[in-house]
């Protein structure tokens, strides 16, 4: 599954609101990073393992599995991931400069809709994930902000995933993810611009609207 995702990553990554597939591989990285022994291990490391722990412990449990816990499952997951993940700030990257002239109920709807593009993109690869390897690299911290370098083993394929952090509140939470280069909000934000840009703000926000609305509906 893994392979298949890395070999058409460059031609998804273009398209519009395809960049979700940087945080699937990303995601899959967090649970499965257990697998390798760390070269070394810093702060910001340290709490991305914590977050490794409590989804392994999830993914594990045997009643969880049970077909009447299915959602319940993925509730727990999502949360997991939420609170490492600063979906708010990963929100006011990807969108730029127009986030500051929003107001503070069109910044929550924003951050709302980003959310679910994310979290329902990649929830399902995480409960069918059959499991590869991650080596952890190094760790880079200046002040405030923290990269978390590894890579992702699939067969011979190795894919260079680089985590960066940010400190609130005495807390390291995912700001942005980069698969072999590629930044997942540097990528959205060069989609939103287009769309803001060719059309309005509005059309962007309707477009993220039928996206997740088309996410969360049930799957025959």
């Amino acid at each position: 599954m893994m392979m298949s995702m890395v070999k058409s990553r460059t031609g998804q990554l273009k398209r519009f609101l395809r960049p979700h597939m940087i945080v699937t591989i990303a995601i899959l990285a967090l649970w499965v990073a257990m697998s390798a022994v760390s070269s070394y291990a810093g702060v910001p490391t340290d709490a991305m393992k914590a977050t490794i722990d409590e989804v392994l412990r999830i993914v594990r449990d045997n009643e969880l599995k049970q077909p009447n816990k299915a959602a319940e499952r993925r509730q727990m997951l999502e949360r997991v991931v939420e609170a490492r993940f600063d979906y708010q700030e990963m929100s006011r990257r990807a969108l730029g400069a127009p986030w500051n002239t929003l107001s503070d109920q069109e910044k929550q709807e924003f951050v709302g809709l980003f959310r679910t593009l994310l979290t329902n993109s990649y929830a399902d690869k995480i409960e069918t994930y059959s499991g590869e390897g991650v080596q952890y690299l190094n760790e880079r911290t200046e002040k405030e902000y923290a990269e978390v370098r590894t890579k992702v083993l699939s067969g011979k394929t190795e894919i260079p995933l680089d985590y960066r952090l940010i400190n609130k509140v005495n807390d390291w939470r995912v700001y942005d993810v980069v698969v072999d280069g590629i930044s997942l909000v540097n990528n959205y934000r060069g989609q939103f611009a287009k769309i803001i840009k060719s059309s309005s703000y509005a059309d962007l926000v309707e477009q993220l609207r039928k996206k997740s609305e088309k996410l969360r509906a049930p799957q025959p």
